[in-house]
């Protein structure tokens, strides 16, 4: 036992401090920069190379909820038309918030692309409980909603945790671009989630069925009838960008 206690002191603390300074390496694809001035005129590499149809050209502008951030679109540009900065900040309350176009930056977008709502806050901003759903997702953004809540980055902290049951929950957080078996389940998870709840969207996959979309092995009429409450984009979202999401929508930061 007093071993253990020593072990424990010699680990020290090992989450990090300050999620609200903390940053990611230079060479993270995160926030893309667009500048339209750059492109040549009928120019159409970026979207011919974009394997999910995430850029549209004339305006020159990507869908962060197609795109799966795999930078062939800045690699194949000699232009330097689209540069992807390492921001994190890449969640929104709407569907169409998700779509970046020239002259937006980093800053603009994090004002405008999550509201925080008072209700919100009032409900959820000390206790938020998620049953997370895998409509037949690949484990990416399994594994990265699994990190947010480990030692390093401790989304507990803030009182956001996942469960076992949705009976248990306040809310969903789908992955995966949900297959013709994972359908119904999903449906029965959601409508086990007492009211009021929240449908949260992780991971391309989740938001616009990424790679996927277009499948004929795939159901996405959950969200015909069903309001998204907060898209977090990324193949896979980074926790940093899982929880400042999480943060901003519940009013936390």
């Amino acid at each position: 036992m007093f071993e253990l206690i020593r072990l424990r002191k010699k680990h020290g603390d090992q989450a990090i401090p300050d999620l609200f300074k903390a940053n990611l390496p230079t060479h993270y694809c995160g926030f893309p920069i667009l500048d339209e001035s750059k492109c040549p005129k009928k120019c159409r590499t970026c979207q011919n190379i974009c394997p999910t149809g995430a850029i549209e050209i004339n305006p020159l502008q990507i869908d962060l909820g197609k795109c799966i951030f795999c930078a062939e679109c800045q690699r194949s540009c000699a232009h330097e038309a689209i540069q992807f900065s390492n921001n994190h900040l890449l969640g929104a309350a709407d569907r169409k918030l998700l779509t970046i176009a020239t002259g937006m930056t980093a800053a603009s977008y994090q004002e405008t692309a999550i509201k925080a709502r008072k209700e919100i806050h009032r409900l959820f901003g000390r206790s938020l409980k998620l049953r997370q759903v895998s409509a037949a997702g690949c484990n990416g953004c399994e594994m990265e909603l699994a990190a947010s809540n480990n030692v390093n980055f401790d989304m507990g902290r803030f009182g956001i945790d996942f469960v076992a049951s949705p009976r248990h929950a306040d809310g969903i957080a789908i992955t995966g671009p949900i297959s013709k078996n994972m359908a119904p389940a999903l449906h029965d998870a959601y409508k086990s989630v007492g009211e009021p709840r929240v449908v949260i969207c992780v991971g391309t996959c989740a938001i616009s069925g990424g790679i996927f979309s277009g499948s004929s092995e795939l159901n996405r009429d959950f969200f015909s009838a069903i309001p998204v409450d907060l898209y977090i984009p990324g193949c896979p979202p980074h926790p940093l960008t899982i929880i400042r999401a999480l943060l901003k929508y519940l009013g936390i930061e």
